[in-house]
This record gives structure tokens, sequence and C-alpha cells, in this order.
């Protein structure tokens, strides 16, 4: 018999209650809860190994989020027709969670742990990843498994001036901020998402927004907790330690580190030093060392070059490469670097390098987006790459793993702000290839994306730059040093990792980690203007080297024009069973779209070649247009008969060519003057009113002959 199910109710004052509740499913892992709001239901489960695998030195989390489709009452449209891999939108949720729990765990905890979160139920309306984390957490709360404190997330957006918490799907399409928001009853954890160009004080008070509702979800976890009987923690095996071994190392090690952190400002001399006084170490234990010393004595090492390094930067206000705090490295950026993609660039900062193209691409080239909740197409892809010979190393090319997929997502989201709307004809395709690595890849993407769109024609119209921030603190004195455009090893030694980008008004993307408690508003503000600095820093670089976008796009670029034609036309271009429109792309060498857009439709032509573009345009022009008299067309004959020609003189349009009105000599028959397929000019002279069909001429467009004498016999004065 099932036990009852506990719960415990949230309100946010949004009229929709969140209930979330736990044992009565998926009873057998250490914490399993199930969230309801709606229509919506998520169901988390967290499981975690007793005892650490053999040698493992690393905290192994996973944290998968994952859609069933039949949650949406919805079948996979796979062949297989069922779920495969995580979807790039799964993957970026399951960040969001890993990112906001990961710094939970106690240090010297190395236990397996997985977390599984599920959308079993879904609401057209409730946003899931607002709550996923929040689902997450509340299983952890209700384990026995290690955690320092609870945690929650939720989404703070700007709808019509006014800040929401977790706003419907409908009131999110009007909102200019956009932020997924992570916290602890005190600290923040975490921050990812987008603007329309907000100001960093407006970001500040959607934060404090955020930790307010995220302070009454932690409430309901304890309450949860409370009732589920859940009075402590499990103990967990700790990592071996040795003080005798421990201060062996520091004594061979540590002032020699604070040498190299000192002088090698080059990242590959610095490795190479480092890795030197590794093998000095290794030796110092002799030709047969004890394997777990051995092993200790690598792991102190590291310990010593995170301690010595951080307290360098925070006494001598010096940094590894020998930069000021606030200092943006060497910038070159050149654009047209490729002779074939429609735009490119190639910006470098320091060690990092992003080689960035674009493609301009048809309606027909959109990418379907698919999730349990909707299915929509989207016009603007971005798509990076991180190779391994970025930062000299050899491994396996794989396909793109949650770490490309999470900064090609930060990368999209910040240029789509200042892309043009729908209404732009374009699918526009940006890749980022990574040729090197040492900090922030993800904001030279950025700098490299706005670049190449300005050089492909692309009408973007602002500037988007991109820079990381470090934060490094000491709590013994309470110092702190934030660090402008950090390097990789600053990356791996600070506190915080706070990429900020915008235009040179405001801010369009954010992604911050923190890895310790205690980030005050006021060190937040101090990183945001000093972000906010760096930005504009790199905003003149690239101005410098192109200000807007070129005025047409490349001449190997697809030429597009668009058309818009009555609604009832629609068919008539298309024909029956697309017979027409397939006609028109063979003959042109062109692509043509066709949308239904009101009582109009909107007709896209696209072609690498002018000619070709011209003669399709026109081709539907004539479609749709009605006859005019007194109108001159281009006509083709179609058929000779005994008293004229039938011509087409606008696609699907023929008429009658009276050999009367081929010529102004008398004719008696076209035999040596037309035959079929000739081209020839015509005028609408008549349309029958009765049977509506249309009277041409030739001879109206040519020079009526001088008579020298009366007409001819026969032959009337009117045709004379």
């Amino acid at each position: 018999m099932l036990q009852q199910p506990i719960q415990s109710v949230i309100d946010l004052g949004d009229g929709q209650p969140i209930t979330i509740e736990t044992g009565r499913l998926a009873r057998q892992a250490d914490g399993a809860v199930t969230l309801r709001q709606g229509n919506c239901v998520i169901l988390a489960t967290v499981c975690a190994n007793r005892e650490p695998k053999e040698g493992q030195d690393f905290f192994p989390l996973s944290v998968d989020y994952m859609e069933k489709f039949a949650s949406a009452g919805r079948i996979p449209g796979s062949f297989f027709k069922r779920e495969g891999r995580l979807s790039d939108s799964e993957v970026l949720i399951s960040r969001l969670i890993d990112r906001a729990l990961r710094p939970l765990f106690p240090e010297d905890y190395l236990c397996d742990v997985q977390v599984i979160i599920t959308l079993i139920s879904s609401d057209p309306e409730i946003m899931p990843d607002a709550l996923a984390c929040f689902a997450a957490s509340a299983a952890l709360a209700v384990s026995d498994i290690p955690i320092k404190e609870v945690i929650s997330e939720v989404r703070v957006a700007r709808i019509d001036g006014k800040f929401v918490i977790n706003p419907r799907r409908t009131e999110l399409a009007k909102a200019d901020m956009d932020f997924m928001i992570g916290a602890t009853e005190k600290n923040l954890m975490m921050v990812e998402g987008e603007a329309k160009q907000c100001s960093e004080e407006d970001f500040i008070v959607a934060l404090e927004l955020a930790h307010d509702a995220i302070r009454k979800q932690i409430a309901a976890q304890h309450e949860l907790s409370a009732k589920f009987g859940i009075t402590g923690k499990r103990d967990y095996p700790k990592p071996a330690q040795n003080e005798e071994v421990k201060k062996k190392v520091g004594e061979i090690t540590s002032a020699k580190i604070l040498e190299i952190s000192r002088s090698a400002s080059d990242k590959h001399k610095r490795s190479d030093a480092y890795r030197e006084l590794a093998e000095e170490l290794i030796a110092a234990f002799g030709e047969e060392p004890d394997p777990k010393e051995l092993k200790l004595a690598k792991k102190y090492f590291d310990d010593f070059k995170w301690e010595i390094v951080r307290d360098m930067i925070l006494d001598e206000r010096k940094r590894l490469d020998g930069r000021a705090l606030d200092e943006v490295r060497p910038l070159n950026m050149e654009v047209d670097v490729l002779p074939s993609p429609h735009g490119a660039a190639l910006f470098t900062r320091g060690e990092t390098q992003s080689l960035t193209t674009i493609t301009l691409g048809t309606p027909l080239d959109e990418l379907l987006v698919e999730s349990a909740a909707k299915s929509e197409y989207s016009k603007f892809i971005l798509h990076y790459n991180f190779p391994p010979y970025s930062t000299g190393e050899v491994k396996f090319l794989r396909g793109a793993g949650r770490r490309e997929i999470g900064h090609g997502n930060l990368a999209q989201r910040s240029l789509k702000q200042i892309m043009p709307g729908n209404d732009y004809p374009y699918t526009v395709r940006v890749v980022s290839d990574i040729l090197e690595s040492n900090g922030s890849s993800s904001m030279a993407t950025v700098c490299a994306g706005s670049l190449a769109l300005m050089d492909a024609g692309v009408p973007f119209q602002k500037h988007v730059s991109g820079v990381a921030m470090g934060l490094i603190t000491r709590q013994s004195d309470g110092k702190y040093a934030i660090l402008t455009d950090i390097l990789g090893d600053e990356d791996h030694l600070g506190d915080m990792d706070f990429k900020v980008t915008g235009t040179r008004e405001g801010i369009c993307g954010i992604q911050m980690d923190i890895k310790i408690d205690g980030l005050s508003m006021e060190t937040m503000r101090e990183a945001l203007e000093q972000a906010r600095k760096g930005r504009l820093h790199i905003l003149d670089a690239m101005y410098a080297v192109i200000d807007k976008p070129r005025e047409e796009v490349k001449p190997h670029a697809p030429r597009m024009i668009k058309l818009f034609i009555d609604k009832e036309f629609i068919g008539a271009v298309i024909g029956p069973q697309g017979k027409i429109i397939q006609e028109i792309q063979r003959e042109t060498g062109t692509t043509i779209n066709i949308e239904e857009v009101g009582n109009q439709g909107e007709v896209s032509v696209f072609s690498p070649v002018k000619d070709g573009l011209d003669r399709a345009v026109a081709w539907i022009k004539g479609i749709v247009s009605q006859p005019e008299e007194g109108e001159v067309y281009e006509a083709k004959v179609k058929s000779i008969m005994p008293y004229g020609a039938f011509v087409e003189f606008l696609p699907g349009k023929q008429g009658l060519l009276h050999i009367s009105e081929v010529s102004w000599k008398r004719l008696e028959s076209l035999e040596g003057v037309l035959k079929e397929g000739d081209s020839v000019k015509v005028k609408l002279i008549g349309v029958d009113q009765k049977t509506g069909k249309f009277k041409l001429s030739r001879k109206a467009l040519m020079a009526k002959p001088e008579m020298s004498g009366p007409p001819p016999a026969g032959q009337n004065q009117k045709n004379s």
C-alpha cells in the first residue's frame, strides 16, 4: 500500500500555486519530488552512490532534463517514434540546473550523483525550465545526500515596463528582459539571460526581485523536508590526507610557483615551467615512490598553485600575463577574410581567436526547433565549434558537447537582440570556429559574429561585443579583485565567471556562475561597471574596422526580391501540383518561397544570378498581372492559323494576333513572317466584353508607311 504523499504549497501571487510532493512516485530513488503548477508536472529524482570509485579524485555529478512528448499529447517525429538523445533545448536546461546545483556539494564529496528531471505533463502556458531546478533541489532536500544548503531558480522578465516572476509563455513573447536566476537563501549562484539593451541598474533590480521569490521557494523545500522527516545527511568517505606530504610539497614548490606566476606571461611557457616543476616534485619522492603519496603530492601541488596565484593577484594586483586588473588583451580583427562565404571575420584577443562565417539562405533553410510544448522555425542559427587544436591538445572529434551548445546559445541570444525582424527574408547561419583558446571564446564568438554579419550585408545596425569577468576573494581579510577579460587559468582559479555582452547602449546577454558564498550587490555593481568599460573598449576597436553593414550582399550571395500579390493569385503562381512554380524555378535557377500573410501572398525569390532573378520576377508578375488595354507585351507565338496567330503575352494569357494586325502590308498568309516559338512585341488594343477574348496588334507598334496612291483594290480605307 502506498504511503500518504507529503506536500508543500507555495503561492508567488500569480494565481496559480506551485505544489511540491514526495512519497508517491519513484520511491526507490534517494530523493524524488513531483512539482505541479497548472497542468505542468515535473518529476525530479536524485540518486548517489555510497562510496566513491576507487582512485576517483573529482566530483562526478550528472544532470539530465528531458521532456516526454506524451506530456503534451504528441508523438515524436523521428523515424523510431520515440525520444532520442537530448535536444539542444533540453541540454541548455540541464546546464542551468547543473551550474546551480554543483556548488552545493561539499568539496571533499566524491561519490557519483545523478539528477534526472522529467517533464511528464505539459501546460502550454507554464514554462517548465523556470521550475526544473526548483524540483531538482527539492529532491535533494528530501534525500540524505549531503548538500550544504538548498537552492531554487526563477525566471524574471520585464513585460510592458513591469517585472514579472515566471511569466506565462505568451507573456514572455513581449518581454524586453528575460533572465534565469539561481540562488541560495543568502547568495546568488547562477544567472543567464538576454535583454534588448537594458541598463546595468535594471539588471540589478531584476536580481533583487528574483531573489525574493527564490527565498519563498526555499522555505517551501525546508517545510517539505521537515514533514518528510529528514533530520540529517549521510556520512561519506573523505579523501585521504597526509600533512607530511603536504609540507614537503610546499617546501619544494611554493617559492618556484610564485616565481613562475610572476615571470611567465606566455601561456605555453608558463605551462612548460609548471610541468618541469611537477617533474622535479615527482623526482623528490624517489625512484620508487609510494603511489598514494605521489597522487596526494600532485593534488597538493595543484592546491598550492591555486592558493599562491590567487594571493599574488590580490596582494600585488598583478595578473599571470602582467596586465592590470581592468585591462583587455591586445585586439586584432579583420573582415572579408574568406572569398566564398557570404560574410567572414577573424577576431583575435590575446591568445583567443574566432574565425566566424555567415551563410545567407532561403526560408527553406529555416531550423525546426521542437519541444514537447511547441514546434517553431528559427531564421537565425549560430553554431559554435571548439576543436582540440585550439588548446594544442589531441582528442577525438565528436559532435557538439554541452559546453559547445551552451557557449553557442549565449552568443546567439546576444546577437539576436540586434538582428532584423521576421520580415527579413534570409535565413542566417553564423558559424564560429575557435582556432585558439585561452579564455572567453564565447565572447570572441559574439565579437566575430557581429563583424561578420556587417560584412555579409545583414542590416545589423549596432555592434555587439562581449567580455568575460572574473572575481578573486579572500575571506580572511575581505580583499577581492575583479578581473576584466580573464585567461583560462584565471577562470579555473577564480570565484566567479561572469560574461556580459551588449552594445554601447546596454546589455544584450549575461551568463554568470559563482563558486563562493556572499556576493554583495555593491560588488556586483562594480563588476558590471568594469565589464561595461571593457565592452566599450572592444566596441571602439570593432567600429574602427567596419562601422555599418555593407549596402549590398556579396556578389556570390543569393539575391532576393520580395513581392506581395493578391491572395487569389497564390494558386495561379503555384499551379496544379506545383507545376508552375517548379517550372519557374527550373527555368530561371531560382528558389521561390510563398507564404500567406493576411489577405496577401508574400513571394520571396532568391537567386545567385541577377538575370535569373529578373526573369523569375517578370514571370510571376506576368501571372498575377491584369492585362491593360494599350500596354505593350513581349509575346510568344503558340500556334499559327490561316486567319492569324495565337500568342501568349502574359503567363497563362493568350490572345489572337489577327493576320490584318501583323503588318501594314496585306498578307495572304503568315508563312515566312511568323512561326511557332517566335517572340514578338504586341499591343493590347481591345478586350471583347462578352467573351473576354484579347485583341492584339503588331502593326500598331510599327511606323505607318506613306501612301503614294489609292489603296489597293479590295482593301478598305481602315486597313490601308
